[in-house]
């Protein structure tokens, strides 16, 4: 998949300390009905997302901590970045945000 384009639908990979979450352009309830039930499987959920996607991601977490997990969830962490694109001078802001339920 070239770098530079952003998902358009959402990709799942675990991690040690939990699950990841790709975020892309699909509906964001979608999305979030998507990161609830990988949160009921586990106790720690990673949302990354990239470039015009983060508001998406943003939406997601919100939406999971203040609507559907409200009180039974938290955001334990939110990390923005840019990465550069290699000798072309092209910047592409990121986003990973840590849930937790409690």
């Amino acid at each position: 998949m070239d770098e530079t384009r952003e998902p358009h639908g959402q990709e799942q990979t675990e991690k040690s300390d939990g699950t990841i979450v790709y975020i892309g352009n699909d509906p964001v309830m979608q999305s979030a009905l998507d990161v609830l039930s990988t949160l009921g499987n586990t106790k720690k959920v990673t949302i990354k997302s990239k470039g015009n996607s983060i508001p998406n991601a943003v939406a997601v977490a919100n939406i999971i901590t203040e609507k559907m997990l409200n009180g039974n969830s938290k955001v334990e962490k939110i990390t923005l970045d840019t990465d550069a694109a290699a000798g072309i001078g092209r910047m592409t802001s990121t986003i990973e945000i840590i849930l937790v339920k409690i």
